[in-house]
């Protein structure tokens, strides 16, 4: 794989001649995201400077849009790779072979794989500023399937991953 340096370097040339989307797919090959049931980037207004949001949109089992906002390359290219990451797994939770139906556990997937990189490996880390706040927003979608109920039970290994790595953090 080429050096992150390299990557970063032709990521911010992309993002000079204002092409950000061919930048995203850039990164989706380069960091093995893409999957078949992606179809395509599409750009937002400009995020603000202390807040970025990235969307998958598209009907469950239908192919899916990314959206980005035009100027998403103006953040830490480590934090977009994430969220990149987090994305791209929508899609795939949102194809038919792959179908995950619940959005708590769509989202809780999600932020487990910010986390730990355990479908896209060449993702890099965050800081621990960033692994805090993703474990503590997967928390609250781990929260939000239920007391006890069967998605909390099948994911419960993996909430105590996630509290020990935010333990470690603080």
């Amino acid at each position: 794989m080429m050096p992150f340096e390299e990557i970063e370097l032709t990521v911010k040339t992309f993002q000079k001649l204002e092409l950000s989307i061919e930048a995203a797919k850039f990164l989706i090959d380069i960091y093995d995201l893409n999957h078949s049931n992606f179809d395509g980037f599409e750009l937002t207004e400009a995020a603000q400077p202390d807040f970025i949001c990235l969307i998958t949109i598209g009907a469950l089992g239908k192919p899916q849009k990314v959206q980005i906002p035009k100027n998403v390359f103006e953040f830490p290219l480590v934090l977009i790779l994430n969220l990149l990451a987090h994305e791209m797994l929508h899609v795939k939770q949102k194809a038919l072979e792959t179908l995950v139906e619940d959005k708590n556990e769509r989202e809780w997937q999600a932020y487990y794989e910010m986390l730990f990189h355990t479908n896209f490996p060449k993702i890099p880390r965050v800081s621990n500023f960033y692994l805090k706040h993703f474990g503590n927003k997967g928390l609250q979608y781990y929260a939000r399937m239920g007391e006890n109920s069967e998605l909390q039970l099948k994911y419960s290994m993996q909430k105590e991953e996630v509290e020990r790595l935010i333990n470690n953090l603080s």
